[in-house]
């Protein structure tokens, strides 16, 4: 069967494995102190531009953002984040299991706009009865969004300068940022999205690695003994050198952009097949996912020969499916799917 499912049914990119491999007889301390982790912190600090940058490795996405999230937050605080933002649908209530609400603002396109984010900033502090209420202490985006989408250099500004002027910070969920600054529609290097936000996270476990993120606080602005609360939060790997090494490699030689460009290549591909067949897009994206509309019946029968992502229902008798490339993603993958479709 054809899978264009996810961006991480595969294991982890052969460069990487390689380096697992090669460094596996080593002996090498714990909990992420060792020489590989070290390097692959350098390296990202020069990426990001940001040499006093705090950089964490994590286990997963979810223990990220609920880690980040906590910790930045304070005892009473909430996030806000888009209707459709992971934290608010497919994370099992993670981050009101840490004791913080999610506040929910309506999406465009998968994005909070500043307009959004200004009139639920302004109607919480408008209510008289706001000290009865979880406050919102920090705003979620993720870059791309759940629907592919991406924030422009000038959206991300816009919502940095609305954190800033509330003294809230700004967090980017960055899963997919491999596809997102690699897509032609992107205008945002790494060291421009440091710049513009509080923290952000470089996803692995999506864009190469067997797992791993990559917690950036890009002005050496961690939160106080947030190494402690990962380890609290279960997120913290004994052998840290697992995901030390793979980050050590995605950032040698410009893997991570090299791997996540292929495929956003991969993606424009599949693009050109759904429009030549006839596929109807329920909106436009510039990376991985890639979204259609399919008769429920047809829909059905595809699927018994090719896997996709279930999305949304999106009437009576339609309902939008993902299709998603990878770095994994071969010109036969492809191929393929043209020539079954």
């Amino acid at each position: 069967m054809l899978n264009f499912s996810s961006d991480y049914t595969n294991g982890a990119h052969p460069e990487v494995l390689r380096r697992l491999i090669e460094t596996n007889d080593e002996v090498l301390t714990t909990y992420g102190s060792d020489i590989y982790t070290e390097s692959a912190k350098a390296k990202i600090r020069t990426s990001c531009g940001c040499p006093d940058a705090d950089i964490y490795f994590l286990a997963g996405g979810t223990q990220t953002n609920l880690t980040v999230i906590s910790g930045m937050l304070g005892l009473c605080g909430a996030v806000v984040a888009a209707d459709t933002g992971h934290i608010a649908l497919h994370e099992a209530g993670a981050i009101e299991y840490t004791g913080h609400k999610v506040l929910t603002v309506p999406h465009r396109g998968g994005k909070i706009t500043a307009e959004a984010l200004t009139a639920c900033l302004r109607g919480f502090y408008a209510d008289e009865n706001h000290t009865h209420m979880p406050y919102p202490g920090m705003v979620y985006i993720s870059h791309p969004t759940e629907y592919g989408t991406l924030y422009s250099r000038d959206e991300l500004k816009a919502l940095h300068a609305i954190c800033r002027a509330h003294e809230i910070p700004l967090y980017v969920d960055g899963a997919r940022l491999g596809y997102g600054l690699a897509s032609h529609g992107s205008d945002l290097s790494l060291a421009e999205l440091a710049a513009n936000c509080d923290a952000f996270y470089i996803g692995g476990t999506k864009v190469g690695a067997l797992c791993g993120e990559a917690v950036v606080f890009p002005r050496g602005n961690a939160p106080r003994h947030f190494f402690t609360m990962i380890k609290q939060h279960g997120a913290l790997l004994a052998k840290g050198r697992l995901i030390g090494v793979q980050f050590d490699a995605l950032f040698t030689d410009d893997l991570y952009l090299r791997i996540s460009c292929h495929a956003i290549d991969c993606a424009e591909t599949l693009k050109a097949i759904l429009r030549e067949k006839g596929y109807r897009f329920f909106m436009e994206t510039p990376t991985n996912q890639q979204f259609v509309v399919l008769e429920n019946a047809q829909m059905a029968k595809l699927g018994e020969q090719v896997a996709f992502s279930y999305w949304e229902p999106f009437d009576e008798t339609h309902t939008v499916v993902r299709f998603a490339t990878s770095w994994s993603t071969t010109e036969a993958d492809l191929e393929a799917l043209r020539a079954l479709l």
